[in-house]
């Protein structure tokens, strides 16, 4: 692709376990021409391409322009233990989301793709899932031409804070995958590879 067609990129989330393999992956691709990194902490890595933005997590007051960007990949996401509270899960995976998404959109980007979770839905009786399906919903309502809604199911990646189910159901799951078909497909676990190169392709 000519530079003069290479596009900006913006990661929202770039230090969790998808955010990382995608960041990664956008930074080989010459495709783009230019990677933003949106951040509450330091990414430790430098290369050409790449600029961080840093914020604090709760607010984006002074970036405005800074977030302009061609596509908007959106990894942020928590765990309502990692978080302390169900209104602290809610501040990131519902409050914040929308807040970067409106946030670029207002800078002009037309394209946002999401992580979200397989089995979102406003009626799931887990409070995960019911704000995992608000915030998909909230965000078909931003007005962006382009949105794609990723729903892995259980993410393989080498982290440094497994807790021993999460280590045990990455043992089984490439056993139980080829078990699940048809309308269960869904349910298979996926690497944080994948789900990267998936967004990039769309």
């Amino acid at each position: 692709m000519p530079r003069d067609t290479a596009l900006t990129a913006l990661v929202a989330g770039p230090t969790g376990a998808v955010g990382q393999a995608l960041l990664a992956q956008l930074l080989a691709s010459p495709r783009y021409a230019r990677v933003k990194a949106l951040s509450r902490r330091p990414l430790g890595i430098q290369h050409p391409k790449l600029e961080e933005l840093r914020f604090d997590g709760e607010s984006l007051a002074g970036l405005d322009g800074a977030l302009a960007a061609d596509e908007v990949y959106c990894c942020l996401g928590t765990t309502q233990k990692q978080a302390g509270s169900k209104a602290a899960f809610e501040r990131v995976d519902y409050h914040l989301v929308l807040a970067v998404a409106r946030a670029a959109k207002a800078q002009g980007a037309q394209k946002f793709l999401v992580v979200s979770a397989v089995g979102a839905s406003l009626r799931s009786p887990s409070f995960y899932s019911r704000v995992k399906a608000r915030t998909e919903q909230a965000l078909r309502e931003v007005g962006f031409e382009t949105l794609y809604i990723l729903r892995p199911s259980l993410l393989i990646a080498q982290r440094d804070d497994l807790r021993p189910a999460e280590w045990l159901a990455m043992q089984v799951a490439p056993l139980l995958n080829p078990l699940l078909t048809g309308p269960r497909e869904r349910y298979r676990a996926v690497t944080v590879e994948a789900v990267a190169a998936a967004m990039i392709a769309l």
